[in-house]
C-alpha cells in the first residue's frame, strides 16, 4: 500500500502555503543565514568564511572541491573564496603531492581561532533554535531531510 503524498492543494482547490514545505524550508533558511551573518559580520566573518571554516575543522585537509561540495558553492566560487582566505591569513593552500592538479586547504592558527569563535556563534544560534526540541525529534528531522535530499538526488 502506497501513502498519498500530502498536498498544498486545499480541499476548495486553493493552494495553501503554510501546506508546501518548500515554503517552511526556505523561510527557516533565510532566518537561519540573516542570523548568522549578523553575528559572524562582528567577527569579521561571512557566510561563505564560515562554510569553509567549518568544513576544515578539528584540523582537516580538504581540496577545494571537497569544501565547494560541502559549502554548496560552485568550484570557481569556492576558488576565489579561498584565494581571499588566504590572503587574509585564515588558510593555507598547496597542491597535493598525489594529483597536482588538486589545492589541498587547510586552516592556519589564525583560521583555527576564527573557526573556534565562528563555532561559538553557531553553537549559539543552535541552541536557541533546537534547545527546547526533544534530540529524538532533531534526529528524525535530520534524517527526513536526508531523505528529502537523496530523493532529489534519484
Amino acid at each position: 500500500m502506497t501513502e498519498q503524498v500530502p498536498s498544498a492543494i486545499s480541499a476548495s482547490g486553493e493552494f495553501d502555503i503554510e501546506q508546501w514545505p518548500f515554503y517552511w524550508l526556505t523561510r527557516f533558511t533565510g532566518r537561519y543565514l540573516h542570523e548568522m551573518e549578523i553575528t559572524l559580520k562582528t567577527l569579521g566573518l561571512d557566510i561563505p568564511r564560515w562554510r569553509v571554516l567549518m568544513s576544515l575543522r578539528g584540523d582537516k585537509v580538504l581540496s577545494v572541491s571537497e569544501i565547494a561540495d560541502n559549502a554548496i558553492v560552485k568550484l570557481p566560487t569556492m576558488t576565489r573564496i579561498v584565494q581571499r582566505m588566504q590572503t587574509d591569513g585564515l588558510v593555507r593552500c598547496r597542491q597535493s603531492a598525489s594529483d597536482r592538479r588538486v589545492t589541498e586547504v587547510e586552516l592556519t592558527d589564525a583560521g583555527k581561532r576564527a573557526g573556534q569563535q565562528a563555532w561559538a556563534v553557531a553553537d549559539s544560534l543552535y541552541t536557541r533554535t533546537f534547545g527546547k526540541i526533544p534530540a529524538d525529534d532533531v534526529m528524525r528531522l535530520n534524517r527526513t531531510l536526508r531523505t528529502l535530499n537523496r530523493n532529489l538526488d534519484d
